[in-house]
């Protein structure tokens, strides 16, 4: 008996700082993401909107910002997705881990990825302006994530310890402690805007921070708008 060949989804990430995502699906393979991250996709390619995990997972990634549908397509087919700011894509292999993420920077995964949502600590959400939930990914098969600016990805061994700015954490590895660390008092808090609250995060596992965030583009922007 011959060995049967398993043939897998075919991924491509194009572009510098717009990146876009191709994804190549055979009979029958499933693939999921934000509608809005859809860009075109072959006529051969089923697609449907999906309660991901469920009424309750659903209700929970909307509290988190994300969608309350997602799209999933079936091959055969292609599709392209992209982000809608200027960053990186990530392939993330998720190779049974979990991983929690901010909601926005989801961008497409395979089928066999749970998509729930996880509660924080209170002071994450409303302190540090990220949102009670963060989007939470288990299972196996590849997450894909887009970055705002540049990507940071950082591996931290056992005990090591970082401070991110917390509208800068894209995502970590579930499993790994975090805590909130306020930088500053009163007046920086008033006047400054910047760097008032920090995810403290210690290892082992990976982290990954992106270089813009959505409140300084939109201020940039901003700037020239009223000029």
């Amino acid at each position: 008996m011959k060995n049967m060949v398993t043939m897998l989804p075919k991924y491509d990430i194009y572009g510098q700082d717009l990146q876009y995502l191709t994804v190549e699906l055979n009979p029958r393979e499933k693939v999921y993401g934000e509608a809005g991250h859809l860009i075109m996709k072959s006529a051969s390619l089923k697609m449907d909107t999906k309660l991901k995990g469920g009424i309750l997972s659903s209700l929970k990634r909307e509290l988190t910002g994300a969608s309350f549908f997602v799209i999933e397509l079936e091959g055969p087919g292609s599709a392209v997705f992209s982000g809608i700011f200027p960053g990186k894509i990530i392939k993330v292999p998720m190779g049974n881990k979990g991983l929690l993420a901010q909601a926005h920077s989801f961008l497409m995964a395979e089928d066999s990825v749970k998509y729930d949502a996880k509660l924080a600590r209170f002071s994450v959400g409303f302190l540090g302006g990220q949102g009670i939930l963060f989007a939470r990914f288990l299972g196996s098969g590849n997450v894909f994530l887009h970055s705002h600016g540049n990507l940071i990805s950082k591996d931290l061994s056992n005990g090591e310890t970082i401070e991110v700015e917390s509208s800068h954490l894209m995502a970590f590895e579930d499993g790994m402690e975090y805590s909130i660390t306020r930088v500053g008092g009163i007046r920086s808090m008033l006047f400054s805007g910047e760097g008032l609250f920090f995810v403290k995060i210690k290892g082992p596992g990976r982290v990954y921070l992106h270089t813009l965030t959505v409140t300084q583009l939109a201020n940039a922007i901003g700037l020239y708008l009223k000029g």
